[in-house]
């Protein structure tokens, strides 16, 4: 039976590009690119998730903006559940816990990333946006 992981992720993004975090290789989907964020916890907003992964992360405070896309996705034996939001904070991030390379990538080329399964809709939905 499939287990429903909810899970959060930060759209750090300009007015052409986005940031886009890599995976350590050691960690599941290793290598793959994502949006940063994690687990929403019992009795937990997803905003006041996304702002508590971001700052256990990232070490940065973010303001919580309008959501682009929740999606579910079978990765395996689990369904995630995902919701990205637009943050703001007064700087980017330079460093992660859970990455090890952040990149500005154009928005015109964010599908070229070999993102993460997850992430997909919202890439989708970043492309359509531009249009």
């Amino acid at each position: 039976m499939s287990k429903t992981i909810t899970v959060v992720g930060a759209v750090f993004s300009s007015s052409e590009a986005v940031l886009a975090f890599r995976r350590n290789a050691d960690r599941s989907a290793g290598g793959q690119w994502e949006f940063p964020g994690g687990k929403v916890e019992p009795n937990e907003t997803p905003e006041e998730a996304l702002r508590r992964e971001i700052l256990e992360e990232l070490g940065l405070d973010v303001t919580v903006g309008p959501l682009i896309d929740r999606s579910s996705t079978v990765v395996g034996e689990n369904t995630i559940d995902l919701a990205c939001y637009h943050v703001s904070t007064d700087q980017y991030p330079t460093e992660s816990s859970d990455h090890d390379k952040i990149v500005w990538q154009p928005l015109n080329k964010i599908d070229q990333l070999d993102w993460a399964k997850p992430d997909l809709p919202t890439i989708e939905k970043l492309l359509k946006a531009r249009k």
